[in-house]
């Protein structure tokens, strides 16, 4: 039996429910072949980020060559990039092996507030990777620190796809680096409503994916679920809309079984098909 390969590149959550551990986590349930490059440890659990250790840029790198020379790669999915040098040792990788599809999710703080891209690496962030992606996933709060929209309703939603669009095709005539089409997924979670309702959109097109609202605040780690089950689907030969829409269905469940662990924001339960 052969599984599509989804590779991870993103920081460790020691909590368990974000970052390469719920990616991980995701790619298993999804019935693909996870693997993951590190980029930096966090001393993490359901209350905050205690403290971050960057993996030397090099040995992010290394890692990627080591799954790809061996593995090989159906899907990319980044997350927790934490550095400029990491962000430029990525971005240096993927131009010269570029994959379609490449998932960016470009986590920029935790669920509780605490910083995860230092402010250098969000402008090689906006420069170097989003121009290689197929889709990118901000939330609202990433929105605002990637192009400074701010969206207070569901009606902002266009305007703040539209800017992060913009910074997928760098330059009014310029082509985008990205070997295929390019979409971007902007989140809508954190507003107010019976329904998260989210926005896919590829520069024409717009699509609402919608999805009932769960009253639990046990949500840690959906960022990252939501990204890596996109990749995922995609991975298994999913078109964009389809490969978003089955992953919004199964965040969805996560958060509905969100696990009330430790003392402050539980994380999502990411076998809860199984767990019933």
């Amino acid at each position: 039996m052969t599984l599509p390969r989804v590779l991870t590149i993103a920081g460790s959550d020691s909590g368990g429910g974000a970052g390469i551990q719920a990616d991980l986590k995701t790619f298993q349930e999804l019935d693909t072949f996870g693997m993951s490059a590190l980029t930096a440890l966090t001393a993490q659990n359901t209350v905050g980020v205690h403290g971050v250790h960057e993996v030397p840029p090099d040995f992010v790198r290394a890692q990627i060559d080591a799954v790809v020379g061996d593995i090989g790669v159906d899907a990319v999915k980044t997350g927790m990039l934490s550095s400029a040098a990491i962000v430029e040792a990525v971005a240096d990788y993927l131009r010269v092996h570029p994959w379609a599809p490449l998932v960016v999710d470009p986590v920029c703080a935790s669920k509780h507030g605490a910083p995860l891209l230092r402010p250098a690496a969000v402008a090689a962030l906006r420069q170097q990777i989003l121009p290689l992606a197929t889709v990118v996933t901000p939330n609202l709060g990433e929105v605002k620190i990637l192009t400074g929209v701010e969206v207070s309703s569901p009606a902002d939603l266009l305007a703040a796809a539209e800017a992060v669009f913009a910074l997928m095709r760098p330059g009014t005539q310029g082509p985008s680096s990205a070997p295929g089409p390019q979409w971007v997924l902007v989140k809508g979670g954190h507003l107010e409503g019976a329904e998260a309702v989210d926005l896919l959109f590829d520069g024409q097109q717009e699509v609402l994916v919608t999805a009932p609202r769960s009253p639990t605040t046990d949500t840690h780690g959906t960022g990252c679920t939501l990204a890596s089950a996109i990749a995922a689907y995609l991975a298994l030969g999913q078109d964009i809309e389809g490969a978003v829409r089955a992953a919004k269905a199964y965040v969805t469940g996560a958060i509905e079984h969100g696990l009330r662990l430790g003392a402050g924001i539980g994380p999502v339960d990411h076998g809860w098909r199984r767990h019933g």
